[in-house]
């Protein structure tokens, strides 16, 4: 037990009670603030990023990174407050400011963000060949492309306010990956993209199951991702199973980690059979391979 200076406890009650309340929260302030954490610890564009933030139960966590507003959960046994965030594919590298407040039940807020560097990622290369109309479209394509663009950006406006993931996350096909994401991609010679997902050598008819548990939000066929499944995880986090060759959810439908969502194959803007498996939160690509790496198991 602390012992108390014998001049605070000739004060009032309330006065000392203040008093106490404000040592109190400057020490939480001074103590927490170091006790903010990314995992990994190295963030580098395309990183999924892990954020852990001591601080009481009761507190109020507020936050942002990078123009997105973060949404904490209390972790598993009641172990400090998590954040589920990252850097996108096509982000700049340098300095950014991590904004996190936290506002203790005596009203008091507190300041506990921090500097982040955010370093480069050395992604490659590579030049496709793949059916004309996927470079240029016809003018009844191009509205079905530009449709699709509306349903997509409506999709993803809307997530669940809650988590619906439980733990790690795991492969969504036994099949070899590649180091395919980041790479910046011409197809035909023509048009340069960037690849925002993971692909798995997988032959079609492979099952794709769930990475997580959580809420699949599209399931149909896209003119670029052919047959696609994308599962919303709650707090802006999706996945997206893309060149399916069969379907087997649907819209609304809630699903288990592990769970059949299709089998893999060949459609869409392919050069063959295999599985594109992308991560999204709140509009940004991230790496499938670290999300795959990150120990969520003591989180959640």
């Amino acid at each position: 037990m602390p012992i108390l200076n014998r001049s605070l406890l000739r004060l009032p009650f309330t006065l000392s009670f203040c008093l106490l309340a404000t040592g109190l929260a400057a020490a939480f302030a001074q103590a927490h603030k170091a006790a903010v954490t990314l995992t990994p610890a190295e963030v580098v564009v395309g990183s999924p990023e892990l954020i852990r933030v001591e601080a009481p139960a009761t507190a109020a966590l507020e936050g942002e990174w990078l123009g997105q507003k973060l949404e904490f959960f209390r972790g598993r046994n009641g172990q400090a407050w998590f954040a589920l965030a990252g850097v996108d594919v096509a982000a700049a590298a340098g300095p950014s400011t991590l904004q996190i407040t936290a506002r203790l039940e005596d009203g008091s807020e507190h300041d506990l963000g921090r500097m982040v560097e955010i370093h480069a990622a050395n992604y490659r290369t590579s030049t496709l060949t793949v059916a004309p109309r996927f470079v240029q479209p016809s003018p009844d394509q191009l509205k079905e492309i530009e449709a699709e663009i509306q349903l997509k950006k409506e999709l993803f406006a809307v997530s669940a306010p809650r988590v619906l993931w439980a733990g790690s996350f795991h492969a969504p096909v036994r099949a070899a990956p590649t180091d395919s994401f980041g790479t910046r991609r011409m197809f035909n010679g023509e048009l340069a993209s960037i690849h925002k997902g993971m692909d798995f050598r997988a032959a079609t008819g492979t099952p794709v199951r769930a990475s997580n548990s959580g809420v699949v939000v599209l399931a149909r066929r896209l003119y670029f991702e052919g047959n696609c499944v994308v599962i919303d995880h709650g707090l802006g986090l999706f996945t997206i199973a893309m060149h399916l060759s069969r379907i087997e959810v649907h819209a609304g439908q809630r699903v288990a980690k592990g769970q059949l969502l299709g089998l893999s194959g060949a459609t869409g803007r392919v050069t063959g059979p295999h599985l594109h498996w992308a991560v999204r939160w709140e509009g940004a690509y991230l790496d499938p391979a670290k999300l795959l790496r990150l120990n969520l198991g003591a989180v959640r």
